[in-house]
């Protein structure tokens, strides 16, 4: 796992921030998905074509992040399987994986539910014994959520006909499609409905490319003056940034940070906030040739940081 999706996954992986990313996606920025609700799924899917036969051989796929949701929401209680999946980089084939891991959580489900059957012995028809699934037996929702972590614009398929050629469209609806649920900060127009600081990351990768505009959401928005360690580490790996971190400090104000890296030489800060990133990953054990591209600087230079 790289340096950029093993900080993707455990920044995320907070009850917090990924309570925050499902509300605004799914529920416009209302609070309905709760921390304290969530509950930590086996990340490693198994598909063993719906659980039945012994001499299927089983597939695994490790996601991301995969949680239980227990929501309760206009007077009903409701669970849902909720997995988010982060992109640093644009993926050309991410509705086929999306739906594989979907598909693979559906299999699970019906395995678990035949397992139950065989032991309890309680199927009363030959279809329900052969399915291993009764009419009264019900799936829990699965959604899959795609985090795209860069500073250029999405221009990868969002579903799954995206990807077709050409297509008689007398078949189309035949075609079972698969749309993606992504959420991408160039793409995103309101902030105001985070709660927690993936806003400050949000915001600041929708604007990375542009300086001026960064400086004026720094300077503008007060909650730049006090943003959580974590936040500050993501925005300087995933948007390119050199924002300087005092090992001491939990909190930082990152307009203040803004200014005196500008003036003290941009070029400075960047050498110093790269050796001190290059020193995090190393103690969280990647390798030279992933620290080096994290950091931007070349192997040999990085070796030397890491020796001195």
């Amino acid at each position: 796992m790289s340096a950029k999706d093993s900080m993707a996954k455990e920044y995320f992986a907070d009850n917090a921030r990924f309570a925050d990313l499902c509300n605004n996606i799914l529920y416009g920025g209302r609070e309905v998905i709760r921390p304290e609700n969530l509950k930590e799924r086996d990340t490693t899917e198994v598909l063993t074509a719906l659980g039945l036969d012994k001499k299927t051989i089983a597939m695994q796929k490790l996601r991301d992040i995969f949680k239980n949701a227990s929501i309760k929401y206009t007077g009903k209680s409701y669970v849902v399987l909720i997995g988010v999946e982060n992109q640093s980089d644009i993926h050309y084939a991410i509705p086929v994986k999306n739906m594989f891991y979907d598909v693979m959580a559906y299999g699970n489900q019906v395995k678990e539910t035949a397992k139950k059957h065989r032991k309890d012995k309680d199927t009363t028809t030959s279809d329900e014994f052969l399915s291993g699934f009764t009419k009264e037996d019900k799936l829990i929702p699965v959604i899959t959520i795609t985090v795209y972590l860069g500073t250029k614009e999405w221009d990868g398929p969002r579903k799954l006909s995206d990807m077709f050629g050409d297509v008689d469209e007398e078949l189309r609806p035949f075609i079972p499609d698969y749309r993606i649920n992504l959420l991408a900060p160039r793409e995103i127009t309101d902030f105001t409905g985070f709660r927690t600081s993936i806003r400050q990351l949000f915001e600041v990768l929708k604007n990375a490319n542009d300086k001026e505009k960064m400086q004026e959401v720094l300077q503008n928005d007060e909650k730049f003056s006090k943003v959580d360690r974590e936040t500050v580490e993501a925005i300087n790996l995933f948007a390119g940034t050199d924002i300087d971190i005092d090992e001491k400090d939990e909190v930082i104000d990152m307009c203040k940070a803004w200014e005196e890296q500008k003036n003290e030489g941009r070029e400075e800060g960047r050498i110093r906030q790269a050796k001190v990133t290059a020193l995090k990953l190393q103690k969280k054990g990647h390798s030279i040739e992933d620290i080096a591209e994290c950091v931007d600087f070349d192997e040999e230079t990085v070796k030397k940081w890491l020796v001195s």
